[in-house]
C-alpha cells in the first residue's frame, strides 16, 4: 500500500477514491484511478471489456485487496488508519464494519436460493447487523413494495424472472442502509425485455437522492441519470466529466472513438 496517507475527503463527497491500484501479477488491472462522488450524486462508469471497471468497483468495497492508493467514505479512510504520515490496516473485522455502509448490486443476483424473497432482503440486517426481525421485516416489505415486489415475499428466486431477482438483489442491498450503493452491471445478465423493468429501479433510487456508482454499459440510461461519467480504458480513466461533455463532446480521441460505434 502507499506509504503517504491521502489528504482529507472534501465535506460535499460521499465516497473519495485515491490512485487506486490493483494488478494481478504482472498484469496492471486498474492503474492509479482516482474519482469522488458528491453526496446524492450518480456516477456512470462506461468503457470496453477489460477495462478495468469491475476491479475497481470489487477494489471500492473490498472485495478485491489495492496494491496502492485508499478509499474514503464521508472523509474517513476504509480499512486503514492514521499512524502519523503512514497508514496502518485495520483488522479484518473492523474494515468489514466499515464497508457495511456501501452497498453492492451484481451482475449476478447471488440470491439465497434456500430462502424465501423476503428473507433474502432481512438476511443482512438480521444476521450481520444483528438487528431484530421484528424492525427489520417491516422495513423488508417496503423495499420490496418499492421494487415493484411487494406480492412477491413468499416465493423463492428460482420462481422469479431475471428482472425480478435482480430488483430482490437491489431490494437487500438497500435493506443495509448503506451511503453509497455498487451497481456492476445490473443488466448484463438480463433478457432484453426485463432490462427496463431494473432501470426503472435504478432511476428512481437516482431521482430519491441514493449516492450511486454504476458500472453499466447502457449508455441511454447513463445520458438520462447521471451526473458524472467517466470512460475507463485500459486501467486508467481516459476521460470524465458531465454527461454532456464525455458523450456527446468528448475530448478524448479513445472516447470519441468508442462511442462512435456504440452509440
Amino acid at each position: 500500500m502507499s506509504a503517504s496517507a491521502p489528504a482529507p475527503a472534501p465535506a460535499a463527497a460521499a465516497l473519495q477514491a485515491v490512485g487506486i491500484t490493483k494488478r494481478f501479477g504482472a498484469d496492471t488491472v486498474v492503474d492509479g484511478v482516482s474519482l469522488e462522488v458528491p453526496t446524492g450524486s450518480t456516477v456512470c462508469i462506461l468503457g470496453p471489456s477489460g477495462a478495468g471497471k469491475t476491479t475497481f468497483l470489487r477494489c471500492l468495497n473490498g472485495l478485491e485487496k489495492m496494491d496502492s492508493g485508499a478509499v474514503l467514505l464521508d472523509g474517513e479512510l476504509l480499512a486503514y488508519e492514521h499512524r502519523g504520515d503512514h497508514l496502518r490496516e485495520l483488522r479484518p473485522s473492523a474494515a468489514a464494519r466499515q464497508r457495511r455502509a456501501i452497498g453492492m448490486v451484481f451482475q449476478s443476483f447471488n440470491l439465497f436460493p434456500h430462502l424465501s424473497v423476503r428473507d433474502n432482503v432481512m438476511v443482512g440486517p438480521t444476521k450481520v447487523l444483528g438487528q431484530p426481525k421484528g424492525e427489520v421485516g417491516p422495513r423488508a416489505m417496503d423495499l420490496l413494495t418499492r421494487v415493484g415486489l411487494g406480492d412477491k415475499a413468499d416465493r423463492y428466486p428460482l420462481e422469479l424472472s431475471g428482472g425480478q431477482q435482480q430488483r430482490v438483489a437491489i431490494a437487500r442491498a438497500l435493506a443495509m442502509q448503506p451511503k453509497v450503493v455498487l451497481f456492476d452491471e445490473p443488466t448484463s445478465a438480463l433478457d432484453p425485455e426485463l432490462v427496463n423493468e431494473v432501470l426503472d429501479v435504478m432511476r428512481d433510487l437516482a431521482q430519491s437522492g441514493m449516492t450511486m456508482i454504476v458500472v453499466t454499459h447502457e449508455i441511454g440510461f447513463a445520458r438520462e441519470v447521471a451526473d458524472t461519467v467517466v470512460f475507463m480504458d485500459r486501467g486508467r480513466v481516459a476521460e470524465s466529466g458531465s454527461t454532456r461533455d464525455v458523450l456527446d463532446n468528448p475530448a478524448s480521441e479513445r472516447t470519441r472513438a468508442f462511442f462512435s460505434k456504440v452509440i
